[in-house]
């Protein structure tokens, strides 16, 4: 008798960190066979096979180059390219992780199919419908038969919009799985390789202490006012306090259209790989983002994190973590960071269930659904 093959869809970077503990606990449990399949939502050229290595998973199995484009026209690529796919292989389950275009396209082919459609990061809400990611979650949930959860909240969540508790499983979150499962690979590397290492030596030699900047959403980025503002609050910041600051593509061109300069001691570098900038933010005095994950990440490793956003879709972050939303009055942010500078920072704990076993319970719950 065949096993029963299970579809893990990955469209861009982070949704690899994210199916990679899943891949080791469906090696590990040995009853369902799997194949990972790469949209191509997003083509990253450093996605080799030192990336897939270091992640502990082989190379996807099947790669669709969907490429870029509009909503619309990316997600229509999907569907088409995922369709053929599934049409051919019959897949018995369809695992879609987090918020991406890949997610949705590819929950709505499967459960067209009559396939089963397994949610990971389900029912996370943010209620800014501006947001398109809201709008994939959104879409996805009201679809999927299985729903991973990470946090109370997205249990809540579903709950009141009528899913059934039998479809519901709080499983953790295995963005923390894989976090842990890299921590501890990278304590056992030489980390002077990486790049940014000379920055992050300097500065706990001089002032003993850094902050990290990360920044790409659309809200905060394409808009001159908002960008600007956000500007002076770093460059004041960065007068006590170095930073650091991996530019995203659209950042470093909106910068540049706004005329914006961010002074001597606030450091640009590109785009990081994972390892090289786990080690850059895991010893940050703060960490300064709009970045989802970061917000879990940080609250994993116990990290103060100011999140420039006004809303966010990860409130146990806020609730129990070490992130504060700060919005993006320069104020405020500048106000969190001196707390946590003084030393007046919250202290947050690790949420219940983050404790890198998210993706042995999805398996198991899986396991139980199919065989």
């Amino acid at each position: 008798m065949n096993q029963p093959l299970v579809f893990l869809v990955a469209g861009a970077r982070p949704n690899f960190m994210k199916i990679a503990p899943i891949v080791r606990a469906l090696k590990a449990h040995g009853g369902l066979a799997f194949k990972i399949i790469h949209t191509g939502q997003h083509y990253d050229r450093d996605m080799n096979d030192v990336f897939f290595e270091e992640l502990g998973i082989p190379k996807p199995d099947v790669f669709m180059a969907a490429g870029g484009g509009t909503h619309a026209d990316q997600t229509g690529k999907i569907m088409l390219a995922f369709e053929g796919l599934c049409q051919v292989e019959r897949p018995d389950a369809v695992v879609v992780v987090g918020d991406v275009n890949s997610t949705l396209a590819c929950s709505i082919v499967a459960k067209k199919l009559n396939i089963l459609v397994a949610h990971v990061e389900a029912g996370l809400r943010s209620g800014d419908m501006v947001m398109p990611e809201e709008i994939n979650r959104l879409v996805t949930d009201s679809i999927s038969d299985m729903f991973f959860v990470t946090e109370s909240s997205g249990v809540a969540h579903l709950q009141k919009e009528g899913k059934p508790d039998a479809a519901i499983h709080y499983v953790g979150h295995v963005m923390v799985d894989n976090l842990l499962f890299q921590a501890e690979k990278l304590a056992e590397i030489d980390t002077s390789c990486f790049e940014n290492s000379s920055f992050k030596a300097e500065s706990m030699l001089n002032n003993g202490c850094y902050g990290v900047v990360t920044l790409h959403r659309p809200s905060n980025v394409d808009n001159a006012a908002t960008m600007i503002g956000i500007a002076d609050a770093l460059k004041e910041i960065a007068l006590k306090l170095p930073l650091i600051f991996p530019v995203h593509p659209r950042t470093r061109a909106n910068l540049e259209k706004f005329g914006i300069n961010l002074g001597s001691n606030i450091t640009l570098v590109g785009p990081q790989a994972y390892m090289s900038f786990l080690n850059l933010w895991k010893d940050a005095a703060v960490v300064l983002t709009d970045s989802g994950g970061l917000q879990e990440e940080t609250t994993t490793l116990g990290v103060p994190c100011i999140t420039i956003r006004d809303n966010t879709e990860r409130p146990i972050t806020v609730d129990e973590g070490s992130n504060v939303l700060a919005g993006t009055d320069p104020v405020r942010i500048i106000t969190e960071t001196n707390k946590v500078l003084r030393g007046e920072g919250k202290q947050g704990c690790r949420p219940h269930l983050w404790d890198g076993k998210a993706a042995v319970r999805i398996v198991d719950a899986l396991a139980k659904e199919l065989l």
